[in-house]
Formats: structure tokens, sequence, C-alpha cells
């Protein structure tokens, strides 16, 4: 028989944002979440695809964080593998003491539910030639550049340096001011547009506040020179950026099994998680959500009613589903709201035509390159990113004596790129890794096509007056946006989880402004309280 005075969470959205609420809720508090989920997988776009036996991770993920809680949360569902190597410790920072790691965790070849610690490599692809990512200005990188390139991109450093843009109003300026114009156009431009489909100067900088924090030339040169004398053998790595972290956690079969993970703990503490039911109401009542409304794929409607409501899905979609209708000015904001469609094509083959032989004696042998990603710079290809599969969990590949590649295009649902067949795709993602000399295109022995909409919220249309729309979301008193579309921004899937988090500590502490939940990813320790051991 149901309590009558139980309190209920209904949770849009089973990605990093819903499920870490809903463990948070069932760990914390009496109140019993339901988990509302459109599609039948776990973990959103930080799900695994599995084609075959080969896995696709969507973009990505390493599993890092400047947040202990965070690091502490994943290792809780899967365990950090033995470390073979004594020297190698997590550090936590709250407690200002290292833990090393007893070499006493899962074997990853006996057992599934374990974390692997992988080494993080990543590069720029550019005329036909590899340079670290970030720029590190080594003397590799400057020789490939060439010395005029170099001598412009040095003087063009100097002049942003002394004569910083102000006030920083775009993305262009944003870059120009921590690179240069010269590396900027060199490195970050053709990149940054072709993931957007927009000139950079469109492009508010927030986006670069955001996602490149406190990087710039002087600290990646610092960075690398730190290198030639110490290595922080660290998991944490707290004191550096983290573009440069150079080691992460990584599930043994992908970031999905980290959230099919969390769904079946959930589910175990009593909690519910229902599948293929899209959310297509918001019931208001003044300052309140009352209730939810879905439909299923029979087109059965039910409704699920609770006094807290956790929404990751897109605002622009959350705003068109509110009963009352919010006001049309409101409205106008949400609908203007733009966001960036994805295609990850996925190519198996036998070898890469690029190697890194290492040593003289297997000079011969194709060796597989080390990078976890490579960001593909290229002007005459539309291929954004390459991922590499192999180097993020061998376990995400069948066969280890073949190569599982996924390459990233960035396109708007409906345009031309969007709309070509599944074999017309698979032939351009053949021919542009082909062109570049990356791959021998007649030797693909298998290909799949993956389609994801909504997955980067854009920092452009309507979204210079999104705190409008924010404040006015907000004064819905029992209402929490978390998630990456739920907040329109572009977090990473630690910041998703720190904000359910937070909304979780200010249900518990009886808080009701939700600044706090906003602030997660603005500052570059996430706002962590740091307590004494």
């Amino acid at each position: 028989m149901t309590d009558p005075n139980r309190r209920t969470a209904v949770i849009i959205g089973a990605g990093p944002a819903g499920l870490t609420a809903a463990y948070e809720l069932l760990d914390r508090t009496a109140i019993h979440p339901v988990v509302l989920e459109k599609s039948t997988y776990m973990g959103g776009i930080a799900r695994t695809v599995n084609y075959k036996g080969n896995r696709i991770d969507i973009g990505g993920h390493r599993f890092f964080s400047k947040s202990d809680r965070v690091m502490e949360w994943w290792q809780r569902f899967l365990p950090l593998q033995a470390l073979a190597d004594p020297s190698q410790r997590i550090t936590y920072q709250r407690s200002s003491r290292d833990i090393p790691n007893p070499g006493a965790g899962p074997d990853p070849d006996a057992v599934d539910r374990v974390m692997l610690l992988r080494q993080r490599k990543s590069r720029i692809y550019y005329l036909r030639r590899f340079f670290d990512y970030p720029i590190s200005l080594s003397a590799d990188t400057l020789g490939k550049l060439g010395l005029v390139r170099t001598w412009k991109i040095g003087w063009s450093y100097v002049r942003s340096a002394l004569f910083p843009i102000r006030p920083e109003t775009n993305l262009e300026e944003f870059f120009v001011n921590r690179f240069g114009r010269q590396l900027y156009a060199t490195f970050f431009r053709d990149y940054t547009e072709k993931v957007w489909g927009v000139p950079c100067e469109r492009i508010s900088a927030e986006w670069g506040a955001q996602r490149v924090k406190g990087l710039s030339i002087t600290k990646a040169v610092w960075h690398f020179v730190k290198k030639l004398f110490q290595r922080d053998r660290s998991i944490g790595q707290k004191g550096t950026e983290t573009s440069l972290i150079e080691q992460f956690l990584y599930p043994k079969l992908g970031p999905g099994q980290m959230w099919e993970t969390v769904a079946e703990e959930v589910k175990r503490r009593g909690g519910e998680v229902r599948t293929e039911l899209e959310v297509v109401r918001l019931r208001r009542d003044g300052e309140r959500i009352v209730e939810v409304e879905t439909r299923d794929a029979a087109g059965t409607i039910a409704r699920f009613a609770g006094e807290v409501f956790f929404s990751t899905m897109p605002v622009k979609e959350l705003v068109a589903a509110l009963d009352p209708p919010a006001p049309a000015a409101l409205r106008a904001i949400a609908d203007g709201l733009v966001y960036r469609d994805f295609i990850t094509v996925g190519l198996l083959v036998p070898k890469l035509l690029i190697s890194e032989p290492v040593s003289r004696a297997d000079a011969a042998r194709n060796q597989l390159i080390k990078d976890n990603w490579i960001y593909i710079q290229e002007p005459d290809v539309q291929v954004g990113r390459l991922q590499i599969f192999n180097n993020w969990s061998p376990y995400m590949v069948a066969d280890p004596d073949t190569v599982w590649l996924g390459l990233e295009y960035f396109c708007n649902e409906g345009d031309a790129l969007w709309s070509l067949p599944d074999a017309a795709m698979v032939e351009l993602a053949k021919d542009e890794l082909g062109k570049i000399g990356i791959i021998d295109r007649t030797t693909v022995a298998d290909a799949m096509v993956l389609r994801v909409e909504k997955t980067y919220p854009a920092y452009f249309g309507s979204y210079d007056r999104f705190p409008e729309l924010r404040a006015w979301l907000d004064g819905f008193t029992n209402l929490f946006l978390v998630g990456r579309n739920g907040m329109h921004r572009y977090n990473n899937q630690d910041h998703s989880m720190l904000a359910s988090m937070t909304a979780v500590d200010n249900l518990v502490e009886g808080r009701a402004d939700k600044a706090n939940v906003w602030a997660t990813n603005t500052e570059e320790e996430y706002h962590e309280e740091k307590r004494p051991a």
C-alpha cells in the first residue's frame, strides 16, 4: 500500500544529472525518486552504444573531476583497478591527505565492474601532421610550424598580452586575448566553427570561460616546463588545468556502464526508473509544478504527481510543455535557444596508416598511436574529431587486432549532413580519413552511424537573454534545472552531477535560493569546501 505521506521527486531524464539526483535522494532523504527516460538506455549522451561487441562512447567521457565528492562517488559504484605502480595515488583535497592505492582493487581481466586508470593523450591533426594539444610550444611544435609561422605567433601573442581586447564580448576575442590572433587562427578558429557552424564572433565569450577556463599560452608553457622536472603521480591532479590533465579514470565497458550500474542501484533501493516515456506536459499551479504527463510509443498517456521536480530535458522543450503556458516574451527566448547536433560514424579497420614505432627493434611493426582522440583541424574535410576507442579501454573493442574508430561530425538536425543516408555517411567518413592519410578506405571492414540530437546547447541565438528565462524558471520553488540541456550549459558530466548533488543539499538544508546550483562549474574548484583532516 502506498504511503500517503510519502514525498515524491519526479526526475526527467536518466543521464548523469538525473540518476545522480535519484541516488542522492535515496541516500540522504526520505523522498521517493521516479526517473522518466525518453529512450531505453541509461546515461544520456554519456551512454555506451554496443555495435557487434565494439563499443562507442559518444563524444569521449573522461572520468576526471576536481571535486573529491565526485571522484569518490564514481568509485562507490565502480572501484578503481589494482595499480601495480605504488607511486600512484588518489588525492582527496578536502582531507589534505594522500590515500595510496593498496593494490587490492579488482582485476579488469576477471571482473567487469571496475574503473580503469588511463593515460590521456590527444593531439591536433593539421597540415597532415600531429601537434600537441593543448599547444605546448615545444621544439617539436615550433619546428613543424616553421620559422615564419612561429615568429608571427610569438609577435601576435605579445601584442595581445600588451593590448588585450576590452570589453571581451565574443569567443574570438576570448581566444585572441589568451593565445594571440595568429595562434587562434591556426589552431582554434576552424575547429570551433566546425563544432558550432557559426563564426566565433557570433558565440558568447562565456563558452570559452566555461570550457577553456584558465588555460593560456603562459600556463601551457609552464605545464610543459614542470613536466621536465617532476611528474604528478596523483590521479586527482588538483593543481593541473583541466585541459592539461594526463590521466583519468574510465569504466571498463565505457561511460554507460557507470550509469547502468547507478540505475540498478537506484531500483535496488526502491527508486523507480521508467523508460520509453516522453514528457509532453508539465502542469503548474502558481509557483509550483504539480504533475508531469508522459506519452509512450503506443500513445498511452501517464501522469506523475510529485512534490519535487528535477528537469534535465532541453529548456526549449521544457518551456513549450508548461501548462498553463509561460508568458509570451519568455516563450520567445526559449524558442530562440539553439542546439548543435552530432553524428558519430564508427569505422572498423585493421590498422591506421599513421603509427608510432616504440623502438628501433619494433620499427617494422605498425604500433597503434596512443591518442584517445584527435582534433581534425584540416579545413578540407568536415570531420571534426576522431576517437580511437581502443585507447579509451581495450575492452571496448571486440577484436584487439582491429582498430575501432569514431568520426565525429557536428551538424544541425535536418541539414544536409544530418539528412544523409547511413550508407552515404559511411562513404563520406571513409573518403575523408583516406584523403588526410589516416586510413586506407578500401580496408574498412564494418561501419555504423549514430545520430544524437541536441548534444551541444549553443551560446548564441537568444542565449544573451537566457538570464531572464532562468530567473523566471527559478521562481518555481520545487523545480530544479540540472544537467547540460536542463541548464542550457555546456557542462561536463561531473558538473551535471554536482548541480544535482547541490540541489539535494538544498532540499536537505531547506534552502530555497538556487544560486549555488547555477554556480557549479563557474570556478576551478567548483566551490568545493576544503576541510581539515
